[in-house]
């Protein structure tokens, strides 16, 4: 099997973010600019995220699923807000192909497997947003990391699967944002427990650790956000356009890169990786998988 390159984007009103730990959102552009950029240049799937959601009741991602799904024909998961069967619903009918679930089927479990069956499991990603405490152990958080739940990453895991979720998304929130590596040992130790796929993120500041996470945390998929934002950034630019309707806007201004991240583009990745022998699906391979979505998605 490929492991499978997944840029997430972060989204707060109209605009691209990214912080550190969840915290301290800096905007870095509109979505549809990176998410068109990373499909046009080898990305496996996307993965588009409400950073707010959650926090207040809602979802206004439905317009930029729409115009993204009508350009880009890679699979496109969303998440941020579901609560419902009904919520779910509108976000495949815009376009979505899988949906996120966190804080929903934290306080209701049973989403899940209400979803899975009405959906489908492999159109079920339930996202654990994990943090360390100081003894050792880790503890399932809500709202984008705000809330703690007092609820054990790994039981918790094991029953999302048992649920129906049929893919499982793990995100450090210790190390997200922070380019320090990802967390070999709670990756590792989820993916031992369960028969789903385990897509890794949070900590990616070099090529180097894409690999070790997944040789050691035994992944099969990686989630990018820093490592590819600030690449494109720093190879592309920004582009002009009001963005002061959501978020810290000071980066921007200033033109500056994040220093702790080694940025890198997909084909580097990729490279690194099959140099390697790990397994990566070529950039060559998509015109033809954009034809065959193309002729699915324009029925």
């Amino acid at each position: 099997m490929n492991i499978r390159i997944i840029p997430r984007l972060d989204i707060k009103g109209p605009n691209l973010v990214k912080g550190i730990s969840f915290e301290g959102l800096r905007v870095l552009g509109k979505p549809e600019r990176f998410a068109r950029y990373y499909y046009e240049n080898g990305a496996d799937e996307l993965i588009y995220m409400d950073a707010v959601a959650s926090l207040y009741g809602r979802n206004s991602l439905l317009e930029i699923i729409e115009k993204t799904a009508r350009e880009i024909f890679i699979p496109l998961t969303v998440g941020g807000g579901l609560r419902s069967l009904d919520d779910i619903r509108a976000v495949l009918r815009a376009g979505a192909d899988k949906i996120s679930l966190n804080t929903a089927v934290i306080a209701y479990p049973d989403l899940i497997k209400e979803a899975s069956r009405t959906f489908g499991s492999s159109t079920i990603v339930v996202s654990i947003e994990a943090i360390r405490n100081t003894d050792g152990t880790y503890e399932a958080c809500v709202n984008y990391g705000r809330d703690r739940t007092d609820i054990d990453v790994f039981k918790w895991a094991v029953r999302a699967v048992e649920l129906g979720a049929g893919e499982l998304m793990i995100t450090s929130i210790n190390r997200e944002g922070t380019g320090n590596g990802f967390d070999k040992e709670l990756i590792s130790r989820i993916a031992e427990l369960v028969s789903v796929p385990v897509i890794a993120g949070g900590g990616a500041g070099k090529i180097s650790d894409i690999y070790d996470v997944i040789i050691h945390g035994k992944a099969e998929a990686v989630a990018l956000a820093s490592i590819l934002h600030y690449n494109l950034i720093r190879t592309n630019g920004t582009t002009s356009g009001d963005y002061t309707k959501e978020g810290n806007i000071e980066f921007l201004k200033q033109g500056k890169v994040f220093s702790k991240i080694q940025d890198a583009s997909i084909d580097q990745i990729k490279s690194f990786l099959s140099d390697r022998g790990i397994a990566c699906r070529s950039f060559l391979e998509k015109p033809m998988f954009h034809q065959t979505c193309s002729k699915v998605k324009n029925g």
